[in-house]
């Protein structure tokens, strides 16, 4: 069809010129239904018309006599006017009536969203489209109308038009929640098939809807949460750091800008004495960076006091235990080796024999926080004048298991084990008031080199060398089993 005013070709469904914006005034093509309303009501018409003539005849039966050459034109042109002009009447308001319908059909969201459809059908998405941002101009509210176009859009590979069309559906408020969240899953889809993730994490963050957040929260990259507040601690305090989905989280402590050749945080960091800049970022599964977060802490433990040996440095001729005093809420540790003394040293339980010849003990106080003190250290040189040697000991105490049936030999082996018995010396005891013994233990080997302390200490008097079993009293005191 052209344009009456400039003669431009308009497009199908169009009703005003692109050119000239003439508005075209046409006669709408009518739907069935309607055609069928105006047939049955000028059908209705015509038997009403045949009614009136039969009814009009004169009757018969000479009721009344009407001078025929008077009356019969005038009758009939009255009658014949009336019926004409009813007639057009009703032919008149059948036509606005069924114009009106009309229109009303054509403008509705379904006719013109169904127009749209069979416009697609047909691929013509174009046209489609024009049908449908037609009906958006009447209907803004309907979501189906951007949806619709958005996929058009998109099955033109128009990506960007689909995506502006899903955002109005987004940034609109009038909307419902479920056509937000299906807005979102379509902006997604269309941002992941392209390989955009920054896109959709950007998008994300700037969603205030928690509960589509939590749905695409895979797609996120949110910065790292701290499980304790930046500020000042009085204890060690085992850091953790936490992201919203799966990732790996790059990490810093002291206080430069982290990378992806920074730390990996894989366990608690725990914070002791002193100052800390912790600085870290999430990296999700789709390579999507988080900015830096960075806190700071200061902790500041009280350091607990050095252990008090009240035995102190110097030389002794005769046994004595070492006794050392810790402090309420620590423990004590302490190394023969002249090692610093760790957490990892050997503990002290109770009285340390002192051991032969010459020995540095380095004491520390650790607290529960594992803090350390200042190291105590003693220097301590036994000799036992006119005492047996230890390897004298150790060669005494076999024999006499030997002579008592505990060992088949020398050698250390005894019928009710497969494997072999041996003895070392481990220090000097005095059991009593004033008789001291060379301490020996003893150690299981079962053929793979492995050797295993088992519970039986042995004595050997360090004058006599005199064999006995180490044992307890009622009262838990030292006592000297002969054997």
């Amino acid at each position: 069809m052209k344009c009456p005013n400039c003669g431009n070709e308009l497009k199908d469904g169009h009703l005003i010129c692109e050119i000239c914006g003439e508005e075209i005034q046409i006669v709408p093509d009518f739907e069935p239904e309607i055609e069928n309303s105006i047939t049955e009501t000028l059908s209705t018409l015509a038997a009403m018309q045949e009614g009136e003539d039969t009814e009009s005849q004169p009757e018969e039966d000479g009721e009344y006599i009407k001078d025929e050459m008077e009356s019969d034109g005038e009758i009939i042109a009255s009658g014949h006017k009336t019926w004409v002009m009813m007639s057009l009447i009703v032919i008149c308001a059948v036509a606005v009536l069924s114009y009106a319908m009309y229109a009303y059909h054509v403008n509705t969201v379904e006719y013109r969203i169904d127009k749209a459809k069979e416009y697609a059908a047909n691929e013509n998405y174009a046209e489609a489209i024009a049908c449908l941002e037609e009906a958006y101009a009447s209907y803004p509210d309907v979501a189906q109308i951007l949806f619709l176009e958005a996929d058009y859009y998109y099955l033109q590979q128009d990506n960007t038009s689909a995506l502006n069309q899903l955002m109005k559906i987004i940034e609109d408020g009038r909307f419902a929640y479920e056509d937000v969240e299906e807005a979102y899953d379509k902006i997604i889809t269309i941002y992941a098939n392209q390989g955009q993730y920054a896109q959709i994490n950007e998008l994300l963050r700037a969603c205030t809807d928690e509960r589509i957040v939590s749905i695409f929260q895979s797609y996120l990259a949110m910065e790292p949460e701290f499980s304790y507040v930046e500020g000042a601690y009085a204890e060690v305090i085992p850091l953790k750091l936490s992201s919203n989905t799966s990732g790996t989280i790059y990490y810093t402590m002291d206080g430069s800008k982290p990378d992806k050749n920074s730390l990996i945080y894989t366990a608690p960091l725990f914070l002791e004495t002193g100052e800390y800049t912790i600085s870290a970022f999430f990296v999700n599964d789709y390579g999507i960076e988080s900015e830096i977060v960075s806190k700071k802490y200061v902790i500041n433990l009280a350091t607990p006091n050095a252990p008090e040996v009240e035995l102190y440095s110097g030389e002794y001729t005769e046994p004595t235990m070492i006794t050392v005093e810790g402090m309420e809420g620590c423990r004590i540790f302490y190394t023969t080796d002249e090692s610093e003394p760790t957490a990892d040293s050997v503990p002290y339980t109770g009285p340390i024999p002192m051991p032969l010849g010459k020995t540095l003990f380095k004491f520390v106080n650790i607290s529960e926080e594992g803090v350390s003190s200042d190291v105590t250290m003693r220097t301590y040189t036994l000799t036992l004048e006119g005492a047996i040697s230890t390897v004298q000991a150790v060669s005494n105490l076999i024999q006499r298991l030997v002579e008592t049936g505990y060992l088949e030999d020398a050698s250390g082996h005894n019928k009710r084990l497969s494997g072999t018995l041996s003895y070392q010396f481990s220090s000097v005891l005095r059991v009593g008031e004033d008789d001291d013994y060379y301490t020996i233990y003893e150690y299981y080997d079962d053929g793979t080199g492995m050797l295993n302390r088992t519970d039986k200490v042995f004595l050997i008097q360090i004058y006599t060398g005199q064999a006995a079993q180490l044992g307890y009293d009622e009262a838990g005191n030292f006592i000297a089993v002969p054997i």
